[in-house]
Parts: C-alpha cells; sequence; structure tokens
C-alpha cells in the first residue's frame, strides 16, 4: 500500500476535555452519529497530479463494543515495512469505485470478502506528501471473519478497541519541518507500537467526525 503513514496537515484541533468512556459506542449509535453529520461523496473529481488510493476502515462489533481492525505491514515492503495501517492501496483500472478498491485490497491483504463487509460511506480524503489522494472508507465486518494473511504485504492483523483511538488524550502531535513548510504527524500508542501518520490522521478525522467537528480536505 502506497500511503499508509505518511504526514498530512490542515487537521483540526481536538477537544481535549473527553475520555474513553464519554466515546464508546455500539454499532446502532456509530451509525446514526455517522450519518449524520453528512460522510463525504465516495465518488469526486481526483484534484490534478494525484493517484487516487482507498483504505478500508474495519470495524467489528464485540460484546466489549466496537473494535478497530488494524494491519502491521510485511518488513520485506519497500514502503513502510513493520508500520500500522488499514488495508488499502491504489487504484486499480478495473476497479469500479475507490470503494471498490478498499475491498478488493482488503480481500487480497486479509483475506475478507466483500460479503463478510457492509460499507457505511467515506471520510474526506487524504492528499499525501507522494501524491496520492485517499478515501478512508469506513464499514462494519462479519465479528465471524477468518483471516488469510497475504505474508508479502501483512505480517499481522489485530483489534484495537474503537474507545482507545478515537480518545483525542492518546493523539500525540508532532510537527516537523519538511520541504520549507511545517507538517503535523500524529501519534497513537497501542500497547508496545505507535499508529502514526497517515493512518493516526484517519482515526482522528473519525474521531471528529463522530464528535460532530468539521473538517476542511486534508492535504500533505
Amino acid at each position: 500500500m502506497p500511503c499508509a503513514n505518511e504526514p498530512v496537515t490542515a487537521l483540526a484541533r481536538p477537544k481535549e476535555t473527553r475520555t474513553e468512556m464519554d466515546i464508546e459506542m455500539n454499532r446502532a449509535e456509530l451509525l446514526t452519529r455517522f450519518l449524520l453529520q453528512r460522510p463525504a461523496p465516495a465518488h469526486r473529481l481526483m484534484l490534478a497530479g494525484l493517484k487516487p488510493a482507498a483504505v478500508l476502515i474495519p470495524l467489528v462489533e464485540r460484546p466489549q463494543g466496537l473494535h478497530l481492525l488494524l494491519t502491521r505491514r510485511s518488513t520485506t515492503l519497500r514502503h513502510h515495512p513493520g508500520q500500522i495501517s488499514f488495508p488499502g492501496g491504489r487504484q486499480d483500472p478495473e476497479d469500479e469505485s475507490l470503494i471498490h478498491t478498499a475491498l478488493r485490497e482488503t480481500h487480497e491483504e486479509l483475506g475478507i470478502p466483500a460479503s463478510q463487509i457492509r460499507v457505511i460511506g467515506s471520510l474526506t480524503p487524504l492528499n499525501t506528501i507522494s501524491l496520492y489522494d485517499v478515501l478512508p472508507v469506513l464499514a462494519m465486518i462479519d465479528p465471524d471473519y477468518r483471516l488469510a494473511l497475504s505474508p508479502d504485504e501483512v505480517e499481522q492483523a489485530f483489534e484495537v478497541p474503537l474507545s482507545h483511538v478515537l480518545d483525542p488524550a492518546h493523539h500525540i502531535a508532532l510537527t516537523l519541518p519538511r520541504a520549507g513548510k511545517r507538517h503535523t504527524i500524529y501519534w497513537i500508542p497501542w500497547q508496545h507500537s505507535f499508529i502514526w501518520g497517515a493512518t493516526a490522521s484517519m482515526i482522528r478525522q473519525l474521531a471528529q467526525h463522530l464528535s460532530g467537528q468539521h473538517i476542511d480536505n486534508l492535504s500533505g
């Protein structure tokens, strides 16, 4: 996947007063919050010079609450080896839409077929510094899914409580200079790892979307 963890900019600041308990929700509440905020359309004109790509943000409903399914990229990959990301990648010419891209990549990387995925909608695309326009596609995954990881792409897949990653208290900002501009990178700690870059930015966007905050187009 060409866009797993690249810096993006123009992110809105989080509310610092929310807690994990405030953002715990079940599937019905998530659907209500998401749809009330009028998510961005999945089909739109690409900005000049950007390559279309998509990732799936897969949610799983467990007795303890909603969980987020993430992957750890293979350490043999040329780009972003060993980093935590969502399944996804560049749009193929045969893909009917960017949603199809996200579903295809999820099947290829994790072995989860489209029949076990219910697409909810999409968030605002992110423009990465490597000139990818990445559409985050939010979806519910059948809790009985079985993994068949692509060893060339994915080293591991694991679930994280959604309440943990949505909590702004866990969003660590680091601003760095790059090509004469300042770029803000976000880090989300989980156990002995960090979720960062574009993946963390998509999670932040989802958190702000569900809380009713609106974000302008993101660019890097």
